[in-house]
């Protein structure tokens, strides 16, 4: 498959020190959780692809599907505002000139077919603490969504070294403070041996210590849905070859990376 490569970033995370510090969240300019970017009609493909070979990118537990059912709805008012996008009677056509049929059965499928993020919904579990109960997970950075699929945040990021208690309390708290029209984004990033979007690894798997070449950075937004309540956790998804960086930023990152 041939790579589908960024050629500029949003933010340098790694370089931002609002950014740096978890969670370092920022504002939404606007209350838009999605973008259109350079590498849309190659990542919608693949998208497109992965969604028709029934590869585990989809998941919606009851307790989550009236929040699915009012983010298709919130995110369809927003297309319609959105150049690049013209909606029929039954169908939308993208920026890229592929028709998509509306399908409100099934929320997140059909979300997942319009929009290069991957889509993730909080609800809030029995002991107070959000959980994982939705998502269309097309483009995975090393975790899997059958391992995640209704676990509750703490339990979701027991791998990351850095997701500590008290990390753990702070994403809490900003969670419960997201307020409905109010979204937050930050980014985060990593180095890859490789440029697959889709990059499933399941906990017990262990890394790959081949020499990373690629940058891959994911810009993430929380938005409150003001019905349910539920929280919209969207990811978008950038790589970049070490040589598509300049100079001074890729020094910056391979240094960041080295403390």
């Amino acid at each position: 498959m041939t790579a589908i490569l960024n050629h500029s970033l949003p933010a340098l995370p790694w370089a931002d020190p609002r950014l740096a510090r978890l969670p370092g969240t920022l504002p939404v300019a606007g209350d838009r959780w999605f973008t259109v970017a350079e590498t849309y009609a190659a990542q919608m493909a693949e998208r497109d692809r992965l969604i028709a070979s029934a590869a585990p990118v989809h998941a919606l537990l009851p307790e989550a599907e009236a929040a699915a059912a009012e983010l298709y709805d919130l995110t369809l008012d927003k297309l319609r505002a959105t150049p690049g996008f013209s909606f029929g009677a039954q169908a939308v056509t993208r920026p890229d000139g592929v028709q998509v049929a509306l399908q409100r059965a099934q929320p997140l499928l059909t979300l997942g077919r319009l929009l290069q993020e991957d889509l993730c919904l909080l609800t809030k579990g029995t002991n107070d603490e959000h959980c994982l109960t939705a998502a269309i997970l097309c483009f995975p950075a090393s975790w899997t969504l059958a391992e995640k699929l209704g676990r509750p945040m703490s339990a979701i990021h027991i791998p990351v070294p850095a997701y500590d208690a008290n990390i753990t309390k702070r994403v809490q708290r900003l969670l419960d403070a997201v307020r409905a029209g109010q979204p937050l984004w930050r980014m985060n990033h990593n180095l890859y041996a490789n440029p697959d979007l889709f990059h499933p690894r399941t906990e017990a798997a262990p890394r790959s210590d081949a020499a990373p070449r690629y940058l891959r950075a994911e810009h993430q937004c929380l938005a409150r849905l003001p019905q349910t309540g539920a929280i919209l956790f969207s990811i978008h998804t950038y790589v970049m070859a070490f040589g598509d960086l300049a100079p001074e930023d890729l020094r910056s990152l391979l240094a960041a990376h080295r403390r």
